[in-house]
Order: C-alpha cells, then sequence, then structure tokens
C-alpha cells in the first residue's frame, strides 16, 4: 500500500494501538509510527488515526440553541480556586429537580461533553459539566494538549474539586439536593472515586472507568451502575476484583458488558469506536437508573 491508497479498514488491533496512545503512551510520533506499519502507509495511518478520534466538528445530537434548554456557564468555588462549567437545565422546569454531574474523558471539557450534558438535562435534570482542568487555566482548544495537561492533576486534588462541585449542585437554587454523577473513561474513574470519597453523591455511573482500590469500596454509600466495553481489555482487568468489593461490602449495583464493543463505545463523535446500540441501550438504562435513584 503506498501513500495514495485509500484509508485502510479500522482493524481491532488499530483500535487497542490508539487506546494505548491515548491513555498510556501519549507519544504521537510512535503511535503515528506503529500504526504505519499496520496501515501501510504514513498518510493511511493518519487517517486511520482521525477515524478513531473524536472529530471536534461533529454537530452533537442536541443543538447548542435548543430552545428547550436554559444553558450557561457557571463558575463556583473549587478546593482551591475557581471551577468552571457547563450548565444545562429543562427551559419548562416548574419547579426544583434532581442534578447530575457530567464527567469529561481526558480530553477536558469539549464540545462532546457539553452535548452529554444538554442530553441529560432534557431527560429532566440539572445537568453540570465541571472543567477538571480548571486549576491549570481550563481546556484548551487543542485535545492533544488537553490530553496532555491531565499528567498534571494529583487524585487528591481532582476528588477536592469533585466534593466542591457535588456541594455546590447540591444547594443549587434549580436542584432538589439530590446529586449523581455519570462520566466517561476518565470522567468514568473520577466517578467512582467521587462515589468512595463522598457519602451525599446517590448515583454514579461509569462508563468503562478504572475501578477504585478494593479495600476502598466498602466506604460508597450510594448506588453503582457501570458500563463497559468488552473489547476494551485494558479496563476491564479490574472488574472482577471490583465485582467483587462491591457484593462484600454490601454496594447496591449494576455491571454491564456489552460485547463486541471497544472503549468509548459511547462517544459518537468517534467513527471507529462508537456503537449507536450499544449507546443507546447503555443511555436508557442509565437514565432509568438516574431517574429512580434521585426523583
Amino acid at each position: 500500500m503506498d501513500d495514495r491508497s485509500e484509508t485502510p479498514k479500522i482493524t481491532q488491533e488499530m483500535i487497542n494501538l490508539f487506546d494505548d496512545y491515548t491513555h498510556l503512551t501519549l507519544d504521537r510520533r510512535k503511535f503515528i509510527d506503529n500504526l504505519a506499519k499496520l496501515a501501510g502507509s504514513v498518510t493511511a495511518a493518519t487517517a486511520a488515526a482521525a477515524l478513531m478520534a473524536s472529530n471536534t466538528q461533529a454537530a452533537g445530537l442536541v443543538a447548542e440553541t435548543d430552545s428547550r434548554l436554559l444553558i450557561e456557564d457557571v463558575v463556583y468555588p473549587g478546593a482551591k480556586g475557581e471551577m468552571r462549567g457547563y450548565l444545562a437545565v429543562p427551559a419548562d422546569a416548574t419547579g426544583p429537580l434532581p442534578a447530575v454531574i457530567v464527567v469529561h474523558e481526558n480530553r477536558g471539557l469539549n464540545a462532546h461533553i457539553k452535548d452529554v450534558t444538554r442530553r441529560m438535562a432534557l431527560e429532566g435534570f440539572v445537568a453540570l459539566a465541571p472543567d477538571f482542568l480548571s486549576d491549570l487555566g481550563g481546556t484548551p482548544a487543542d485535545e492533544e494538549v488537553a490530553r496532555g495537561m491531565f499528567q498534571n492533576l494529583t487524585a487528591p486534588d481532582v476528588a477536592e474539586n469533585g466534593l466542591a462541585t457535588i456541594a455546590w449542585l447540591s444547594t443549587h437554587p434549580k436542584s432538589t439536593g439530590k446529586v449523581g454523577a455519570i462520566g466517561f473513561c476518565w470522567g468514568g474513574g473520577t466517578v467512582n472515586n467521587l462515589a468512595v470519597a463522598s457519602p451525599d453523591l446517590l448515583a454514579a455511573v461509569p462508563y468503562y472507568g478504572g475501578q477504585p482500590q478494593p479495600e476502598s469500596v466498602a466506604n460508597i454509600k450510594g448506588r453503582i451502575m457501570a458500563h463497559y466495553g468488552g473489547l476494551d481489555e485494558r479496563i476491564n482487568a479490574g472488574i472482577p476484583a471490583f465485582e467483587a468489593a462491591l457484593k462484600a461490602a454490601g454496594v447496591d449495583h449494576q455491571i454491564f458488558i456489552y460485547e463486541g464493543v471497544n472503549h468509548a463505545f459511547n462517544n459518537d463523535t468517534s467513527a471507529a469506536r462508537y456503537d449507536k446500540a450499544a449507546a443507546d441501550l447503555a443511555w436508557q438504562r442509565t437514565i432509568e437508573f438516574l431517574k429512580q435513584t434521585l426523583v
């Protein structure tokens, strides 16, 4: 295959390579070199990488101008300074609503997560997507730069800013005070850790997120619903210990594994990894779970 060839079919080996790059090495040159060996050329590798990455120009499922929503950028007290966030509320709400925190992937508070936040608000929640890069100046436009910034976050600071977010949202005038959280990838792991750290988090929904240490699981007071892609070997390796710890601690939990789909299967801006059937089913289960727990 030469540089004039069409973009190759995305294989599982390519997706695994991309997953290692985006979560472990962050070495783009090495990633493209290795991907070129699979794709046949650097040009084909670059095209394949674009299909696996998120499309920052994707329109999303709910328009920013949707008249059913009231949307605003907010600032609230964090652990060390100001936290920034994206808040969406149903425009026709006649009283307080339960609240859901939407935690971003390791690319920060981008257009896709804002879209998910709007979707959550349309389900009848006060939805807030915090920017966990706020202490570092906020999420930049370049997702490659954003991804690298996560190396400068510490687990204690993330937890403290998460607790501050729960506290602010629970006392928001449009909130009933009942708070849940949903998170994706890095955000899924963050939601798991928030469930450990906060007795006030009533519902936690991690999507393909890293699991907390088994010995800390007994601290979880809320309910857990976890979603995993069946092909996501890196993250799934932690499921058995997590599930055993949840059972031992008597934590109310559900774990769903969607066979044949990848890490980030919910991200509709990633053409190669998105799986609509799995994403729709996981979303349906998530909304039912949040309504049962928070309403």
